[in-house]
Parts: structure tokens; C-alpha cells; sequence
């Protein structure tokens, strides 16, 4: 049972170390909205999120206002759109879109996500209408987000579609190449994608979820790294050791925290939205403001430069510390809940790519102990369809075999080279190009395609 006056006592704590509500997500089932007429599919789905979601953005300001957490992101997220395209074709598709996008826009929403396809075992022939329309899709609009399931515990990694995809993110990219490929940064390809996470690009209403349901997204960097400095300066003025075990006990409580703060706000904009609330996800995103940065954490616990051997069991102990953290704060924790590394929108993550002390291998090794993976990559534009379709089956592979949620937001950004600054704006944030080595070698092995059989679940070592 939350106590307000404990949470308010946390709320006035952290004031000044970056705290917000990163993501209140109402979440949205449509799947009612089926039909065999376009026109009326398009106008269901309008007329549902506007009964839904009509009041989300006041009551998000009010709520934030009332407890000086201001609530940065406003989202809805809905069943996967693919289940409303079986039957139809590409112009569909981008009508389907393009009335998501109004519909958001008319909600004041930032973003809608749910343009997804499952297809982990195989693709259907609404998820064949949804791939083939991604690069009109997110090129002519402007607040929807497109994710896919390529890969699970059970299924395996379907090859077959990482090969399509291969293909359809640089088309992506190339289709918006006059903002730098930024709508490839709306695309996500998942293995074991939750169904309940409230961030974008990969936010959608899974298939065991309520009717609707409020989920919440609230982020810390700042406010754990605040906790470590002060902890650390402490010890040392009293002349007392500390060690990396008393330093996962601060982010523990840090997280601890954080995690009662968003719950008291969803649970409060559920109530008076009427709707029941689900989750809260404590994941630790950043942004490209200056001191609200995952990298600012590694730095504190030691590692003067983010890629440098040691990065990995950092970010593990991190991630671990912050999961345990929230898990003891609420019994209604979920979506991804740890600490995510997407590089142009983490300040000090892309001034280590800049100073070519982050590359893209120790980011996928990293990628094997954090939340998500390889998030907001940049990469030349010129990368081989094959290429990127190997550089996301490792994740996959990554998250198939640990038994994780990992994903993949690669940017091939149109003529760009490796160095090449980019800069997005917002929380999107800017980064270099990275460089991608050994191109064009792993086409044989994507070119054979077929699935790649999920790993024994008795022999678990």
C-alpha cells in the first residue's frame, strides 16, 4: 500500500537531480475496430483513441503539476496494428497510420506505437501488409512508431524476417533521407518484446492485457548518480572504504525511490482517467541533457572512459541493483525495468563514441547485461542490407539465449560515413556514425534464411 506522505518526503528529495515521469502510456486495445471496409476500420480506431485517450495530456499536466514531477511524455500505445490489416493492402496500411497519427495529434500525444507485427515464427499476411508499408509509414508520419518481434525464447530468430528487415530499414531510412533517416529511429525490432512497456519506439498492447490500462515509464539517471556521488564524497570525508556492493545497495534504495514517486503519479492518472492501472517501469533512460546520463553512472563508479574493460560488469550491476531496487518498491513492476544505452540520446555515451572509446562490439556486450540493446545506433547509410540484418540477429541471439527482452534501432543514415555527426534534436538527441566492420561478409549466412531453433529450455547452463 503506497503512504503519500512517504512518497511526497522522496518527491522533495530529488527536486533537483533530474526526476521526471519520462512516459505516461495509455494503452489501447482495437482489435474491435476490425472490419472489412477501410473507411469504417480507420473511423473505429479514430473515435476509440479519442474516447480513450481525450483527456490523457490534461490530466497528465495536472497531476505532474500537483506533485512538481513534471510528466515529460505523453503516449498511447495499441494492439498490435496488424491484426487490423489482415485482409487489406498497403494503401490500408498507411490510412490506418495516418489516422493514428491525427488521432495522437488531436489527443496532444507525442507519440502512438503498436505499428507492430509478431513474427516471431513466421509472418502473416497482415504482417506481410505492415513490413512491406513501414517505409511510407514512418516516412509520412510524424508521431507513429512501428516495432517487431523477429525472435523469442521459444520460437528461435526467424531469419526470414531479419533478412526483409535488412531490407526495409535502410528503405526506411532512405524514404525520410531528407531529416537524416530519423524515421528509421521509430522502428524497433525485438526478441521476447514485453507487453506492457511504456517507451518508444517498442510500446504496444499485448494479447493478455486489459481492454485499456495506464502504464508508466519513470526515469532516474540523474537521481541515482546524484545518490552515488553523494555516498562516495561521504565515505571519503569520513575516511571509510567503500565497495562495489555498498555502492548497488545506494542505487538499490535510489531505485527504490524513484519507483514508489511513478507509482503514486500513474496510479493517480489512472484513477482519474477510470481506467486500471498496470505497470511501472523503472528504466533508467537518458536524455542528451547534461548530468541525466547512464554513462555519468559508469563514469561515477569508476570507469573513466565508457567502453574501457570493466563497462560491462558496471552496466550489470547497475541494471541488476536497479530491477531489485523497484521490485521491492511495488508489486506492479514491468515492462523492461533496468538501464538502457541509446547512444545519441545519452550525452556521455556519444562523446565516447565520438572519442572512438565506445564501439559497436562492446556495445553489444553491454547489450548482454542491460535493458534493450542496441538502441539509437547511427551507421553509415551505405551498410549492406545483409550486414544489418547479421548486426540485429546477434542481439536477438542475445536475448533468445539469456532468456531477455533485447532489441535493435539501427539508423543508416543516407550518405552518411562512419564520424559523420548527427544530430536528431529533442530527446532523440545527436551522435557520430559508428563504424561498422567486416560489411558485407555475413551475406551467406542470412541469404540461408529459414529459422534458427529455439535453445534447449531443460539445460540451462
Amino acid at each position: 500500500m503506497l503512504r503519500t506522505d512517504e512518497v511526497l518526503s522522496t518527491i522533495r528529495m530529488l527536486h533537483a537531480e533530474h526526476l521526471d515521469v519520462r512516459a505516461v502510456t495509455l494503452a489501447l486495445n482495437l482489435n474491435d475496430c476490425a472490419g472489412s471496409n477501410p473507411d469504417q476500420l480507420v473511423k473505429k480506431v479514430h473515435n476509440k483513441i479519442l474516447r480513450y485517450a481525450g483527456r490523457l495530456v490534461e490530466i497528465c499536466d495536472v497531476v505532474g503539476a500537483k506533485y512538481g514531477i513534471p510528466v515529460t511524455n505523453k503516449r498511447i500505445a495499441i494492439s498490435p496494428a496488424s491484426n487490423l490489416l489482415a485482409g487489406h493492402g498497403a494503401p490500408c496500411a498507411l490510412e490506418l497510420a495516418k489516422c493514428l497519427d491525427d488521432a495522437a495529434k488531436e489527443c496532444r500525444v507525442d507519440l502512438v506505437g503498436g505499428f507492430t507485427a509478431l513474427v516471431q515464427k513466421g509472418i502473416s499476411a497482415g504482417d506481410r501488409v505492415l513490413l512491406d508499408a513501414l517505409p511510407d509509414v514512418l516516412s509520412q508520419t510524424e508521431r507513429v512508431c512501428a516495432s517487431v518481434n523477429a525472435a523469442s525464447r521459444k520460437a528461435g530468430i526467424n531469419m526470414d524476417a531479419l533478412r526483409a528487415l535488412g531490407e526495409i530499414i535502410p528503405a526506411v531510412a532512405q524514404a525520410d533521407a531528407a531529416n537524416r533517416g530519423f524515421a528509421a529511429a521509430k522502428l524497433v525490432v525485438f526478441a521476447n518484446i514485453p507487453e506492457d512497456n511504456p517507451f518508444m519506439a517498442g510500446a504496444y498492447m499485448g494479447a493478455g492485457e486489459p481492454e485499456v490500462t495506464v502504464n508508466i515509464g519513470v526515469s532516474g539517471p540523474g537521481v541515482v548518480d546524484s545518490a552515488l556521488k553523494r555516498r562516495i564524497a561521504s565515505a571519503r570525508e569520513q575516511g571509510k572504504k567503500l565497495t562495489l556492493t555498498d555502492l548497488a545497495e545506494e542505487i538499490k534504495l535510489s531505485s527504490f525511490r524513484v519507483t514508489r514517486v511513478g507509482e503514486l503519479i500513474g496510479r493517480e492518472v489512472a484513477e482519474t482517467l477510470g481506467i486500471p492501472f498496470g505497470i511501472v517501469d523503472l528504466s533508467l533512460a537518458p536524455t542528451p541533457t547534461i548530468g541525466d546520463s547512464i554513462g555519468e553512472i559508469l563514469k561515477t563508479l569508476g570507469l573513466a572512459r565508457i567502453g574501457a574493460p570493466g563497462s560491462t560488469a558496471a552496466i550489470a550491476m547497475l541494471n541488476d541493483a536497479v530491477k531489485k531496487g523497484g521490485l521491492f518498491a511495488s508489486s506492479s513492476v514491468g515492462g523492461l525495468s533496468g538501464a538502457f544505452i541509446p547512444v545519441s540520446e545519452d550525452a556521455t555515451l556519444a562523446d565516447a563514441v565520438e572519442r572512438k572509446h565506445l564501439v559497436l562490439e562492446k556495445l553489444e556486450a553491454m547489450t548482454s547485461v542491460c535493458s534493450v540493446g542496441l538502441d539509437m545506433i547511427l551507421i553509415p547509410g551505405d551498410t549492406p542490407p545483409t550486414t544489418i540484418s547479421a548486426i540485429i540477429a546477434d542481439e536477438m541471439a542475445i536475448g533468445v539465449i539469456n532468456n531477455k527482452t533485447t532489441a535493435a534501432r539501427l539508423v543508416p543514415v543516407p550518405g552518411a560515413k562512419a564520424g559523420e555527426k548527427v544530430n536528431f534534436g529533442g530527446l532523440f538527441g545527436h551522435s557520430p556514425v559508428l563504424e561498422v566492420r567486416n560489411v558485407g561478409v555475413s551475406e551467406e549466412f542470412v541469404q540461408f534464411g529459414g529459422r534458427i531453433p529455439a535453445p534447449l529450455q531443460s539445460l540451462g547452463n
